[in-house]
């Protein structure tokens, strides 16, 4: 073994893939809109402006940030009911699941 040499990266027990990556990049994005938008949200308020502005505008954020948790949801949802972990059962079942999105609506 080479002391100088970098140490490799940890091996995890599940591997990224592109779909992966992609569907990460959309989250974010999604959650930097929504992000921009609160921003816009609170200049709104500061600024004094009509109340129904300020609502449609908040639920705008709103309905982005349910985007963006229900993008992580559906994404994961395949592997969790179908990947084991420690080669035993799956990570979730259908009911911690359904909770999950419960939690979203």
């Amino acid at each position: 073994m080479n002391p100088t040499a970098p140490n490799p990266a940890p091996e995890t027990s599940e591997t990224v893939t592109v779909e992966d990556e992609v569907s990460a990049r959309a989250v974010l994005n999604r959650l930097r809109r929504a992000q921009g938008q609160l921003a816009g949200v609170i200049t709104m308020v500061e600024e004094g402006r009509d109340c129904r502005d300020v609502v449609t505008q908040l639920a705008a954020v709103s309905r982005a940030l349910d985007r963006a948790g229900f993008k992580i949801v559906a994404g994961r949802m395949r592997a969790c009911l179908t990947a084991p972990e420690d080669g035993g059962t799956p990570a979730m079942n259908e009911a911690e699941l359904e909770k999950l999105f419960l939690t979203l609506a």
